[in-house]
């Protein structure tokens, strides 16, 4: 199965370039285990820019997209850890999007992988979701190289929910209305979908799409649940 569960929380962001180590540190060895140690979190995955902006992303796989609004991940967000208090003023430009997956296809967790983050065309969601999942995701694919792909719906009214996390950031976060990922097993396999146009911004615009941000990450760190098993 590609993705593991039918939730996902996707997290775009910068960290000034003195507080990247920390920032790190604490992701790596705080954050990621807090995160995938809630119930219904069953794997978190941090990546780098390669081809992309903001420079980190990071998402969470849960097994609905319920776990995202749940009692457990509330009581996280509102009683964030000295650490988090620490870091959390300096992440800027932040993209939080909770979403439900749409469709998944592949097999596999790649070491690089395209993210879109798009603003909807809501008129033409039904044909949107068609075309990727019956033309768009088919062709990509059959490409030496890629690994899975998948569709996510964001869910804004979710996604803007108040939190004392989000209070430390000096403005509200940006929501995906729709979002979509392509993992392969390097970034080279990417720049060659991505320069033949199958995931351009305008043809996302042309089968649907309002608008569309395009980028390419290396993965750092991915963690499930059953890694905190001892």
């Amino acid at each position: 199965m590609p993705l593991l569960g039918k939730g996902v929380a996707a997290i775009w962001h910068n960290v000034a370039p003195d507080i990247q180590p920390d920032y790190n540190h604490w992701h790596c060895s705080e954050h990621m285990l807090e995160r995938v140690g809630i119930e219904g979190f069953l794997r978190g995955r941090r990546y780098d820019a390669i081809n992309g902006k903001p420079k980190f992303f990071h998402f969470y796989e849960t097994t609905t997209p319920a776990v995202l609004t749940s009692p457990a991940y509330m009581q996280r967000l509102n009683n964030p850890t000295p650490w988090t208090q620490r870091i959390g003023p300096h992440i800027k430009n932040n993209n939080r999007t909770l979403s439900q997956v749409v469709h998944s296809v592949g097999c596999g967790v790649g070491a690089a992988i395209l993210t879109i983050r798009m603003v909807a065309n809501h008129d033409r969601e039904i044909d949107f979701f068609r075309w990727v999942s019956q033309e768009l995701f088919p062709l990509i694919n059959k490409e030496p190289g890629v690994v899975a792909a998948h569709l996510l719906k964001g869910d804004k009214q979710a996604s803007e929910t108040e939190t004392e996390e989000k209070a430390m950031r000096e403005k509200p976060d940006e929501v995906a209305d729709w979002i979509i990922f392509i993992e392969a097993i390097d970034n080279k396999t990417l720049l060659k979908i991505w320069d033949n146009k199958y995931v351009s911004e305008k043809a996302l615009i042309e089968n649907g799409a309002h608008s569309a941000s395009i980028g390419t990450y290396k993965l750092h760190l991915s963690l499930s649940s059953e890694d905190l098993i001892e």
